[in-house]
């Protein structure tokens, strides 16, 4: 028996719209499908991909401001004869 939710949950979009590298919109982090059948899915259904969408939020963020600036060295220029 699934528990009745007490709210509606409002779509999580924010009006960016925009898919980024891994396919998920850049605004609120759910999938193509997920904001294509938005409309058509129960509450239990929605709360899951808000839910998830949080986490790939977080992820997205980590991944963000993890990456350290790669320090190159200057590459060693060999001999023109060798």
């Amino acid at each position: 028996m699934q528990q009745l939710e007490i709210f509606h949950i409002d779509s999580p979009c924010i009006g960016i719209c925009q898919s980024g590298p891994r396919g998920y919109c850049l605004g609120c982090y759910r999938s193509r499908e997920e904001r294509l059948h938005w409309i058509n899915l129960d509450d239990h259904v929605k709360s899951k991909i808000v839910k998830a969408c949080v986490l790939r939020k977080k992820r997205a963020f980590a991944r963000k401001h993890s990456t350290e600036p790669v320090i190159s060295e200057d590459p060693v220029q060999g001999d023109l004869l060798d």
